[in-house]
């Protein structure tokens, strides 16, 4: 048997921001934008660029207990690692492009992220 895991819904406040969020500011791909009339929503899948992994579904929240989960998918713990080429060029574009981090790299990690160049962004995490 063969199974992956193909979206990871994460829920937001707004498709459109979360959209310019990501394409803009993250340089992830838009999969698809679909609006979905019998649910009165659209299924909006974003990708990073050149990925063909697990992508992530944008969920409008559409309820109050939804919506207290925007900015807390994970209860507070990290929620998504993202993997680059060039942590430091992709660091530096996204902080110039006000992508707010929860902390800034420390230097002793850094050696350890060397292979894997892992960080966590904000928005909507």
């Amino acid at each position: 048997m063969i199974q992956s895991i193909v979206h990871i819904a994460l829920v937001v406040n707004d498709y459109d921001e979360a959209i310019d969020f990501y394409t803009k500011k993250l340089h992830f791909e838009l999969v698809e934008d679909t609006y979905q009339p019998e649910q009165s929503k659209r299924w909006v899948v974003v990708s990073p660029p050149s990925s063909n992994g697990t992508t992530i579904l944008l969920a409008k929240a559409t309820r109050k207990v939804q919506e207290s989960f925007i900015g807390n998918q994970a209860g507070g713990r990290v929620f998504l690692f993202l993997g680059t080429d060039n942590f430091d060029r992709d660091y530096s574009e996204m902080v110039n492009k006000g992508v707010e981090f929860v902390r800034p790299p420390k230097a002793k990690n850094m050696e350890k992220l060397q292979s894997s160049k892992i960080y966590m962004v904000t928005y909507g995490i």
